[in-house]
């Protein structure tokens, strides 16, 4: 049986005898090393790059602080449309009831008074609901009439200039611009 002395390796004689082989292993893998050291250069710049365009604007240091700003900003711009939202169905509502159309017919109703002095003007909201308003102009004086409209009927009577006003209110689209009538001709006003 060997001894334990004996069979130990002499670390020396393996590197003398096969120096050429170690040194290229050596180099082969310091030159891998220095290969990977500037790939990772590379790409931890481009990752800084990256980065300062993130942060670009912003008072944060770290990426974390910009995400933090920007988390901000989103539940700041979501506070702020549920706002808008609870206002434009405020004002949509409130807008069905407005006068949104209108109807407008000029008329002579009597032989003896000059030009079309007289009128017949109908407002409606969304649903309908609304006034016709009649002037009859005479030598001696003016008469204003109104009636209620309820869902585009009137509660009483109506003469034909009235009906009429009142057709061109409900048929006239919203919003529409009145345009210019000749005498003795209806006249639809913004719809």
């Amino acid at each position: 049986m060997r001894s334990l002395e004996d069979r130990a390796i002499d670390l020396n004689a393996v590197v003398s005898a096969n120096i050429g082989a170690v040194v290229a292993a050596l180099v082969a893998a310091l030159f891998l090393t220095v290969i990977a050291l500037l790939l990772t250069a590379r790409r931890a710049r481009r990752l800084d790059q990256r980065l300062g365009q993130l942060t670009r604007g912003s008072d944060a240091a770290s990426l974390e602080g910009v995400l933090q700003a920007h988390l901000n900003k989103v539940y700041e711009v979501a506070a702020h449309l549920d706002e808008l939202a609870g206002r434009a169905a405020t004002l949509e509502a409130n807008g069905r009831r407005a006068f949104q159309r209108v109807g407008l017919v000029r008329y002579n109703p009597f032989e003896d008074t000059g030009g079309n002095q007289s009128f017949a003007l109908a407002l409606t909201d969304a649903n309908g609901d609304g006034f016709v308003f009649s002037s009859l102009h005479t030598r001696t004086g003016t008469r204003l009439y109104a009636k209620a409209i309820d869902g585009g009927r009137s509660d009483g009577a109506l003469s034909d200039e009235e009906r009429e006003a009142l057709r061109l209110a409900l048929a006239g689209p919203r919003g529409a611009a009145p345009r210019p009538a000749a005498a003795n001709q209806p006249v639809a006003g913004p719809g």
